[in-house]
């Protein structure tokens, strides 16, 4: 108790010191990080008002050099310059003037500049409106006053000035976050230090205990190892045995009494039929009367052969059903034998039993390995591969060419994912669990079978410790999902419990 004590007063100090270094840590970030969002703004902008001051300084050049290579030259082509920036001007000076609202030191000198630019516009539209009606020599008197040279050095002052304060600025504040950056560093750094010294120590005083705790908490792993998904998957199978042994006597049941009916019916017109022909055969001396004849007549060429043949079948159908009961149940108790298999080499056997009805359709097989070796029984996988396979072909889409695809892969948990896919005619939705079933099919009935096929393959792979499923969508086709043990020797059978 006194251990448990101090154990737990050390932690909660260890706690406390971590938690005071880690809100120091972060408050300082905090700070720092604001800060420098701060600056981030600032940089921002700076930048544009220096990109508006650029556009600004341009736009105004080109001005002054449109104009002056047009009265040089008389040539209009010169004028495209002047043109483009008096296009650009209207939209760059408010933007100039927005930028430098929050800057109360520079937008003092915006009057200034927008009376100078305002003046050399109207000096620059005035000696080219003297150009354009012809006076050129009174255009480049009006140039040579250098009226427009001195509007132009004033506001390249101006611009250079704001490049200039902009630009001083922009170096304060890339210092100062190289600052910033540098003890946030450095914080972090020491931060870090305490706080691995804090947790070192932390870890110190647990080791001490958990070293006194080992020895049991490995005992109970080993003994609550797999326990719990082990009732899991025990409670699984238990639960889909009993539905199965449900589902199995309601279709025993229900398929072996229809036969049965049918021969009771037919035995009671047997013995009618059989009645009138005593009545002929054991007739006195006397002759029959008429209709003992046609009675008679009636039984034996119609009553007690249609008897007979539907008695026939009813008993076919009882022995068909009887042996396949008898079939699964073979199965279910015959002793496995685990080997190593080539899962590639067994699906391509499986694969040549079909290849000629595949391909002569112009249909084809791919059959792609992740992972190509298992543990398990090799006459139990031939007869699950072949059944499939079988079904595929059997149930391909009329006009259209099976494409049939095999891929294993690791499905975790020592398990093996095999999918069988094809484009075949596919199933419905409400048939996806019911085609498992014992006697049961889905679909046009237009091929040849009882419905065992898929419960016989339900009943191997479970038999194996795994399981299939379907997911399907009809016209478009279906995929068998096989979920097996990657070593059957690993997999405890009921009949070996």
């Amino acid at each position: 108790m006194a251990r448990m004590t101090n154990f737990a007063r050390s932690t909660l100090l260890m706690l406390v010191a971590g938690i005071a270094l880690l809100i120091v840590m972060v408050g300082s970030s905090l700070w720092l990080v604001n800060a420098n969002n701060d600056y981030s703004r600032e940089i921002l902008q700076l930048r544009t008002i220096r990109a508006h001051v650029l556009n600004m300084l341009t736009s105004m050049q080109d001005a002054e050099t449109g104009q002056r290579g047009y009265l040089l030259s008389r040539d209009e082509k010169y004028l495209e310059p002047y043109n483009e920036a008096m296009k650009r001007l209207p939209d760059i000076r408010p933007k100039l003037r927005e930028s430098l609202s929050d800057n109360p030191v520079l937008a003092a000198k915006l009057p200034e500049l927008d009376k100078l630019t305002d003046a050399k516009i109207e000096e620059t539209n005035r000696t080219l409106a003297l150009a354009e009606n012809g006076d050129f020599e009174g255009a480049i008197s009006l140039l040579r006053t250098d009226s427009g040279l001195r509007y132009m050095d004033e506001i390249r002052d101006i611009l250079s000035t704001y490049q200039t304060t902009v630009d001083d600025r922009l170096r304060i504040i890339v210092s100062e976050q190289i600052d910033i950056a540098r003890i946030l560093q450095w914080l972090t750094i020491t931060a870090a230090i305490a706080i691995l010294g804090v947790v070192g120590g932390a870890l110190a005083i647990i080791v001490q205990h958990i070293r006194a705790l080992s020895s049991a908490q490995e005992e109970l792993a080993y003994l609550n190892k797999g326990l719990e998904e082990r009732v899991n998957e025990r409670t699984e199978d238990l639960i889909r045995a009993n539905q199965e042994i449900q589902r199995f006597a309601y279709i025993v049941t229900h398929d072996l009494r229809a036969p049965l009916v049918n021969i009771m019916g037919f035995l009671s017109e047997f013995e009618s039929s059989v009645k009138h022909l005593t009545a002929y055969v054991l007739a006195d001396e006397k002759k029959p009367d008429e209709q003992d004849i046609r009675n008679a007549r009636l039984a034996v060429e119609e009553d007690l052969p249609e008897a007979i043949t539907f008695i026939r079948s009813s008993t076919r159908k009882m022995d068909q059903l009887i042996n396949a009961i008898l079939k699964i149940s073979r199965d279910g108790r015959r002793k496995l034998t685990p080997e190593k298999i080539d899962l590639q080499s067994l699906l391509d056997t499986a694969s040549a039993s079909v290849h000629h009805q595949v391909t002569s359709s112009g249909g084809d097989i791919s059959i792609s390995m992740d992972v190509r070796h298992v543990i398990s029984d090799r006459i139990s996988l031939d007869q699950i591969f072949g059944n499939l396979f079988d079904n595929a072909v059997k149930y391909q889409q009329p006009g259209r060419p099976l494409q049939l695809s095999v891929r294993s892969y690791s499905n975790g948990h020592g398990r093996v994912r095999i999918d069988i896919k094809d484009n075949g005619r596919g199933i419905g939705r409400q048939d996806l669990e019911r085609i498992f079933e014992l006697f049961r099919r889905a679909g046009e009935q237009d091929q040849p079978g009882e419905g065992i096929g898929l419960a016989h393959v339900r009943s191997l792979i479970r038999n194996l410790g795994g399981d299939i499923t379907v997911d399907s969508e009809p016209g478009k086709g279906s995929t068998f999902r096989l979920i097996l043990p990657s070593d059957l020797t690993k997999i405890p059978r009921s009949n070996e419990l």
